[in-house]
Formats: structure tokens, C-alpha cells, sequence
């Protein structure tokens, strides 16, 4: 059996499981917690734990976007570029860009003496707990993916209610505790996401294609309607639909695309196969052959609504 087609059996069987332990974030030893990226993601998880009267250590590479999260009162300590104050916390949740994340973890090692549950936010999951793993914090350690971003970044798209029943997946490390477990499903639960437990590999090959596919086609798509000089004003509604992700953080998602490289490229492969499948069709006028190409991709959206 070839490659690509073991790729796509295995995407369409990827089936996550519901955490069905939880601890309320109230615990008595869950008091402060440490943000490091204050983005989209990080920024809106500090704006809910901080209003739930969680303390929030915050660090972030845009000094501004720090300096406001402070000035907003939902960062009460900023932290240090050395990161060291984090022994403070009780959770350490790193919100960085995830080719980045793998360093910071290396930074923050050496300050995670009393920390109990130390996770990220990333849309990859395979490399972050290999590094996890490698630093010696794998037991403290679970990947966390909340599906809950779009298009824009920064602190001044972080927003509360952002995980409100937004799908959290939590993936493991060959030694992740079941207390930090049960803390990362509180932690996401708290702020109103709805936690699942995915292996990091299956999660990689998911998101592969129903995450960072969809963003390289919205992408791609811009682009060629770039090439012609026809501006994003005038598309119609499915345009505009089609092609929103194209204005994503370009920095992050060139991280994601290429963390999750080999994940992709399968899916790469079949979103080329279809679209060559189309483009013969049309050259070759065959109504029949476009007419079931459209027929099939319209049950697959009729049985998946």
C-alpha cells in the first residue's frame, strides 16, 4: 500500500478522547500562573485566568505588547528576559511561535524547580514533547493545542471568552504525570475549552489536514489571485471566505508549515492530485467528469455538516 494512501486512511481515523478526570483551577496550590508569549493565544489565556483572580507572571518578545498587558492589569509581574522568576508559578504555559518553543523550554529548565504542570499552546505537538522529554521535564510536561485562533496576532487580538467550547487537545509525553495532566485539563477547562487526549503524532497528521492544509490553500489561492492585480475588494463572499486565512501571522504559520513537514506532504499530495483531476477535466470539457467531482465533494459537505 503506497505511502500517501496510508497517510489519508490514517487522517480519517484520528479520533481524540474526551478527558474525563478534572481538577478546579481553584486548587489552594494553583494560584500563579506564567505566560510566556502574550499573543492571540497566550494573551487571551492570561485576560481569563487573571479575571478568574489568578496571578499572571507574563513575558513576551514585543516589549509594547508586554508594557500594555501590564498597563491593562492582567500581567501583575513581567518577567525578565532570563525568564528566572518562574519558579514563582505553579503552571508555566509557553505561547511562543513553535519553532521557538523548543529554546524557550531549554530557557526556562533550569527555573522549574516547584512548577507543577508545564505546557504550551502550539499548533505541533510531536517536536515540543520530544523536547520536553530531552530537557528532563517530561513528566511535568503536557502539549496543549486549543483550537481557537484566527487570522490576527498580538496582544491587541487577545481577548477573554476566546476557549469558550473551543477544543482543547492535550497530548502526552512517555512520562507525563497524571497530576499534570489533570492540571492542563483544568487549566483549559477553566477558560471554557473542552479538553481531548490525542497522541503528539496523531495530532500532527490531523491538524495536518484540517488546520494547516486549509491555510496553505487559502494561501496559495491569494497569491495567484494576486498575480492577475485583482484586489481582495472585489471577490464575492466565497472568495472572501476562501482566501481570509491568507491573512494570518506569516511568521507563525512558516514555523507550523515547516514543524510539520513531513505530516503535510501527503496531504500536499492528494490537494494536487484533486486539483489536477479538476484541471483536466475542465480542459478537456468533460461535464460528466467535472459534474462528479463536484457531486462527490458536495456529499462529503452534505454528511459532514
Amino acid at each position: 500500500m503506497c505511502r500517501l494512501t496510508l497517510e489519508v486512511r490514517r487522517a480519517a481515523d484520528l479520533t481524540p478522547h474526551p478527558f474525563r478526570q478534572s481538577m478546579d483551577v481553584e486548587d489552594p496550590q494553583f494560584r500563579t500562573v506564567a505566560i510566556i508569549g502574550l499573543g492571540l493565544i497566550g494573551g487571551s489565556l492570561a485576560r481569563d485566568v487573571a479575571g478568574q483572580g489568578v496571578r499572571v507572571l507574563g513575558w513576551d518578545a514585543d516589549a509594547d505588547g508586554l508594557r500594555a498587558a501590564v498597563a491593562d492589569g492582567v500581567v501583575h509581574h513581567p518577567l525578565t528576559d532570563d525568564l528566572r522568576d518562574v519558579h514563582q508559578a505553579d503552571a508555566v504555559v509557553v505561547a511562543v511561535p513553535v519553532l521557538a518553543a523548543a529554546e524557550v523550554l531549554r530557557k526556562l529548565a533550569p527555573y522549574l524547580g516547584g512548577v507543577r504542570l508545564i505546557t504550551d499552546a502550539g499548533s505541533t505537538k510531536t517536536s515540543i514533547v520530544r523536547a520536553a522529554e530531552a530537557l528532563g521535564i517530561g513528566a511535568r510536561f503536557v502539549g496543549s493545542h486549543p483550537l481557537a485562533g484566527d487570522h490576527r496576532s498580538g496582544w491587541g487580538a487577545s481577548r477573554t471568552g476566546l476557549f469558550a467550547d473551543a477544543r482543547v487537545f492535550l497530548c502526552r509525553t512517555h512520562s507525563t504525570e497524571g497530576d499534570a495532566m489533570r492540571l492542563a485539563a483544568a487549566l483549559w477547562a477553566s477558560v471554557g475549552g473542552q479538553p481531548e487526549v490525542m497522541d503528539a503524532d496523531t495530532h500532527d497528521v490531523r491538524l495536518a489536514w484540517t488546520s494547516h492544509l486549509p491555510q496553505l490553500v487559502s494561501t496559495a489561492l491569494a497569491l495567484a489571485i494576486h498575480q492577475t492585480g485583482m484586489p481582495r475588494a472585489q471577490l464575492g463572499p466565497g472568495g472572501r471566505d476562501v482566501t481570509r486565512l491568507a491573512g494570518s501571522d506569516p511568521a507563525m504559520w512558516a514555523d507550523i508549515v515547516l514543524d510539520n513537514a513531513d505530516a503535510l506532504a501527503s496531504a500536499m499530495a492528494m490537494m494536487g492530485a484533486q486539483l489536477s483531476a479538476v484541471q483536466r477535466a475542465v480542459m478537456n470539457g468533460d461535464r460528466d467528469g467535472l459534474q462528479r467531482l463536484f457531486g462527490e465533494a458536495r456529499r462529503w459537505h452534505g454528511e459532514n455538516p
